[in-house]
C-alpha cells in the first residue's frame, strides 16, 4: 500500500479561528489514525488576499495546539513554475482555451439561464473563439454527456456524483487578475507532495469533482476524500473571516480542541481535558471508530 500522506492547507488571511481549527484536527487526526504523515500547505497564492504575518501566526498557533507537520511547510506562493509547467501540460492536450467574459457577463446569462429554468453552469461563451474580445481567464473545456458525470465516495459524506457539464461548466484555471485558481494550484500540489488522503471542509465538497477531473487530465493520482461538516454561526452561516469569525485562545488550547472533538463527533472522556497528550490519545481512536479508513 501507499504510505499515508494527508495535509492542512490554510490560507493567510488571518488567524486560524475555530472552523479552521475543526478542519486541522479532522487532517491531524485522520493522518495520525492511518499512521501516516501530516504536511501543512500555505496556501498564498491569492496574493491581494494574503495577509503578512498570518502564515507564521498560524503556524505557531498550531504548534501551540500540538500540532506540528512532520515535514517542513510548503508555500504555494513559491510554487509558481510548477503551475505554470502544469498549466502549459494540460493545456497542450487541447482542452484549454482562452476566456473573454467578464463577471459581470457571465452573472446575466447565469441570471437568464435561471429564468429559462436551465443549466447554471457556465455557457461556454468563449468556447470556439473570443469574438473581438480580449483574453481574460483560461478555463478547461469539460466533457459532455455521461462523460461529464463524475462519481466518487466520500468518507464522511457518502457516495457523491456531479455533472460537471450541466453543474459547472468549463471552469477557470487561470483568473483575470493573472492570479493561479484554485483548482489548478490544490491538485497540482497534491500531486506533487503525494497526497494519498485529502480531509478538508464540507464548503470545498462541490469542488472535488473538478479537480478529480483536472487529476484525470494531468494523468495524476486521485487522493482518498473525507469533508467534515462546517462550522456556522448564529446565522447559519459559515464561520470564517468574513462572517466574523474570532481568533482562537492559543492560551486555552484543550478548550478549543475539546470542543472541536465535539463538533467531530467525537466522545471523549472527562480525562481528555486534563492534558494534551491524553486528549490527542483519546481523540485518536475515537476518530479511528468514527471514521470508516
Amino acid at each position: 500500500m501507499t504510505a499515508y500522506r494527508g495535509r492542512f492547507a490554510p490560507s493567510p488571511t488571518g488567524p486560524l479561528h475555530f472552523g479552521s481549527l475543526v478542519s486541522a484536527l479532522a487532517s491531524w487526526l485522520d493522518a495520525r489514525a492511518h499512521r501516516g504523515t501530516w504536511l501543512v500547505r500555505i496556501e498564498d497564492i491569492d496574493g491581494p488576499r494574503t495577509v503578512p504575518g498570518a502564515a507564521e501566526d498560524i503556524l505557531e498557533t498550531l504548534a501551540r495546539f500540538g500540532m506540528v507537520a512532520d515535514e517542513p511547510p510548503v508555500r504555494q506562493s513559491r510554487r509558481m513554475p510548477l503551475y505554470q509547467r502544469e498549466f502549459e501540460r494540460v493545456q497542450s492536450t487541447g482542452l484549454v482555451y482562452p476566456c473573454g467574459c467578464t463577471r459581470k457577463e457571465i452573472a446575466d446569462s447565469l441570471v437568464h439561464a435561471h429564468a429559462r429554468h436551465t443549466t447554471l453552469a457556465y455557457p461556454g461563451t468563449c468556447r470556439n473563439g473570443l469574438n473581438g474580445k480580449p483574453a481574460r481567464a483560461w478555463r478547461l473545456r469539460v466533457p459532455d454527456g455521461d462523460a461529464a458525470i463524475v462519481s466518487f465516495d466520500d468518507r464522511w459524506q457518502g457516495p457523491q456524483t456531479q455533472n460537471l457539464a450541466t453543474e459547472v461548466g468549463d471552469f477557470v484555471l487561470r483568473r483575470a487578475d493573472d492570479q493561479w485558481a484554485y483548482q489548478l494550484a490544490v491538485v497540482v500540489d497534491d500531486a506533487d507532495q503525494r497526497i494519498t488522503h485529502v480531509v478538508r471542509g464540507a464548503d470545498l465538497l462541490d469542488s472535488t469533482a473538478r479537480q478529480i477531473y483536472l487529476q484525470q487530465c494531468l494523468g495524476v493520482p486521485t487522493p482518498s476524500y473525507l469533508h467534515v461538516p462546517v462550522v456556522t454561526n448564529t446565522d447559519g452561516e459559515k464561520l470564517s473571516k468574513q462572517t466574523g469569525a474570532l481568533a482562537l485562545d492559543a492560551s486555552r488550547p484543550l478548550v478549543a480542541l475539546n470542543d472541536a472533538a465535539l463538533h467531530l463527533g467525537l466522545a471523549l472522556s472527562g480525562t481528555a481535558a486534563l492534558s494534551r497528550q491524553a486528549f490527542y490519545a483519546e481523540a485518536i481512536e475515537a476518530w479511528s471508530k468514527r471514521v470508516k479508513r
